[in-house]
C-alpha cells in the first residue's frame, strides 16, 4: 500500500461525512469516493506549493516554476510516447535534471536565472510537442490534462507520488526554514559561518522540481504559477512578516483550489484554468484594497 492509499483510508470516513454540506450537484462527488483523489491531491499540492512559493518570492525566483513545469510537459511527453503508465516519473527525471543545470548556470554565473529558464522553459515544451506530433500516433491520453491540468485524471499511482512529494517536501522546508532565509539574505555571510549554501541551493532546487511535477495534473503545466506564485505574492502585499505571509499563502492557495474545484465541477470548465482564474482575481481583490481602499480608510481615521 502506498502513501497516498494510506492516507485515503485515513481520511475518507472525515470527507464522506462532509460531503451531505458540499454546495452544488457534482461538487460534493469530491467529498465522496468518486473524486476524492483529486480532492486530497489538490490540498496537498496547494499546502506545500504555498510554502514553497513564499521562498522562491524571497529568493526572487518566482519565474523558476513556470521553467520547471514546461521542462515536465517535454518529460510526460516522452513517458506518453515509450508508453509509460505514469508520465510523471519521466516529467519527475527531466525537471530534477533541468533545475539542477539552472542552479549551476546561475551559481557559475555563465548565465542569468532567468535567461537560462526562459531557454529550458521554451525549450523542453517545444521538444514535447515535437515528440508528439513525430512519435504520438498511439498515444490515446489526454495531452490537453497536462497542459492546463485535470485533477480526474488522477489515480493511485499519481497520488501516492503526488502525497510522497508534498509531505516530503513540507517536512524539509520547515526543518530547514532558518537555513534557507540565512543563504537568501546573505549567502556569503551563511558560508562563513558554515553553511553549506550550495548543498542548500541544490536541495532546494531539486525540491522545487519534485513541487511542481506533482502540480501538473492539478493546474497543468502552463498553469503551475497559479498556485506556486500567486497565493504567496497576494500574501506579501498584506503579510507583515515571513511567518505571516506563510499563514496567509495557505489561506489564500486553499480558498483558491476549493472554489475553483466548485465552480470548475458545476460550470464543466478545466479545473487548471479556474484555479488560476480565482487565484488570480483574489490577488486582483487584496491589492486593488491595500493600494486604493486602504489608504482611504487610514486617511479618514487620520481626520
Amino acid at each position: 500500500m502506498g502513501v497516498g492509499s494510506a492516507l485515503m483510508e485515513l481520511i475518507s470516513p472525515v470527507l464522506e461525512r462532509i460531503a451531505p454540506y458540499a454546495p452544488g450537484e457534482i461538487f460534493p462527488h469530491f467529498f465522496s469516493g468518486l473524486f476524492q483523489n483529486a480532492l486530497v491531491a489538490s490540498v496537498m499540492v496547494t499546502v506545500v506549493a504555498g510554502f514553497l512559493g513564499s521562498f522562491l518570492l524571497v529568493r526572487n525566483l518566482s519565474l523558476i516554476g513556470d521553467g520547471l513545469a514546461h521542462v515536465s510537459f517535454g518529460g510526460i511527453c516522452v513517458g506518453l510516447v515509450l508508453g509509460s503508465s505514469s508520465p510523471l516519473w519521466f516529467a519527475l527525471l527531466f525537471s530534477t535534471i533541468a533545475a539542477i543545470l539552472i542552479f549551476e548556470m546561475q551559481r557559475a554565473e555563465i548565465l542569468t536565472g532567468d535567461a537560462s529558464i526562459a531557454i529550458f522553459l521554451t525549450g523542453m515544451l517545444a521538444f514535447g510537442l515535437v515528440i508528439l506530433r513525430l512519435y504520438g500516433g498511439g498515444v490515446t491520453i489526454d495531452v490537453e490534462g497536462y497542459l492546463f491540468g485535470s485533477v480526474l485524471l488522477i489515480d493511485e499511482k499519481d497520488l501516492d507520488l503526488i502525497v510522497t512529494i508534498s509531505v516530503l517536501s513540507i517536512i524539509s522546508l520547515l526543518l530547514l526554514k532558518n537555513v534557507l532565509l540565512a543563504t537568501t539574505i546573505d549567502p556569503i555571510a551563511a558560508q562563513v559561518q558554515g553553511i553549506p549554501t550550495r548543498a542548500i541551493g541544490l536541495f532546494f532546487s531539486v525540491t522545487t522540481a519534485a513541487v511542481v511535477v506533482s502540480m501538473v495534473q492539478v493546474v497543468g503545466a502552463l498553469l503551475v504559477t497559479a498556485l506556486l506564485v500567486t497565493p504567496a505574492a497576494t500574501a506579501q502585499i498584506i503579510g507583515k512578516s515571513f511567518r505571516s505571509c506563510l499563514i496567509w499563502t495557505q489561506f489564500f492557495g486553499l480558498t483558491s483550489v476549493l472554489i475553483g474545484l466548485y465552480l470548475s465541477s458545476e460550470m464543466s470548465t478545466g479545473s487548471g484554468s479556474m484555479i488560476a482564474v480565482v487565484a488570480a482575481t483574489i490577488f486582483g481583490i487584496v491589492g486593488l484594497y491595500q493600494t486604493q481602499v486602504a489608504p482611504l480608510l487610514n486617511a479618514g481615521d487620520n481626520t
